[in-house]
């Protein structure tokens, strides 16, 4: 039984070897001489260790831009998604109100709607109001998503009824019901949904490549992928990636017990 159990680690391994090889080159190229890349990885070991791929990222005036770019257009959309998926998941989780499940599920078929499908309509939208190349349309649609109100729902369907009703014989509204009890004990599923947001925000190089024209409006995505096309550096380019992968690192690194507990209880209904 023990060999057997040994043997299902294989193919666990192989699949984390599919995740972390990118890395590896990414974390390697970023430190080589290197300007194109070389088809024979032990190639590699005869190029020159060097940090002037990063001397030359910092110093570049545009990628601290981007980086500033992406911090806006991220955080923003973050912290009024999760608060937005808290509210309206406590509403649809434990309040009764008509059509309350159809309104639910009619949202979540939203979900099944390629985001790629919205952008000619955006695109049209936003030209109208006069969004283009601004921050508006990468921060407007991400106020709130919904599969972050999934999340939180599930989450709070739970939590025991008992709490709501021992604060309302105690005389606490709907207010101080979500601000004092639902909102503290949900800090899991809400930094689920926060670094879902995050990531997901941070990553994104359609929509800012869509709605953004010029470079100072760049978010570092769609910046490194102009730099490779006008530098043709490879170590360059894999220095700007690995440092925009620093943020989303952290970001998980810091929310990951909240994640794992938020993402195994919100999947318990």
């Amino acid at each position: 039984m023990q060999k057997s159990a040994r043997w299902t680690y294989v193919p666990l391994v192989g699949i984390a070897l599919c995740f972390v090889i990118p890395f590896l080159i990414m974390a390697f190229g970023s430190i080589l001489k290197m300007r194109i890349p070389t088809s024979n990885p032990f190639l590699w070991f005869s190029e020159e260790i060097t940090i002037e791929n990063f001397t030359y990222i910092l110093k570049n005036a545009e990628f601290i831009r981007w980086i500033i770019n992406s911090t806006i257009i991220t955080v923003i959309p973050v912290f009024a998604q999760m608060f937005f998926a808290a509210v309206l998941g406590y509403i649809f989780a434990k309040k009764e109100f008509p059509f309350k499940n159809i309104i639910f599920w009619t949202m979540m078929a939203v979900i099944m709607l390629p985001s790629q499908l919205l952008i000619i309509p955006r695109y049209i939208m936003f030209s109208e109001f006069g969004w283009i190349n601004t921050y508006l349309p990468l921060i407007v649609p991400e106020i709130w998503g919904i599969l972050g109100v999934f999340f939180v729902r599930q989450y709070m369907q739970t939590l025991p009824k008992d709490l709501e009703e021992a604060a309302r014989i105690d005389g606490a509204g709907d207010f101080t019901i979500f601000f004092k009890i639902m909102l503290p004990l949900s800090k899991p599923v809400i930094a689920t949904v926060g670094t879902f947001a995050f990531i997901s925000n941070w990553n994104d190089l359609l929509t800012p490549l869509i709605f953004t024209t010029s470079q100072d409006m760049y978010p570092v995505t769609v910046g490194l992928a102009s730099l490779l096309t006008k530098e043709g550096n490879f170590g360059v380019e894999m220095a700007g990636s690995l440092l925009s992968f620093i943020p989303t690192f952290l970001i998980f690194l810091f929310f990951q017990r909240y994640f794992v507990k938020g993402i195994a209880l919100s999947g318990l209904k």
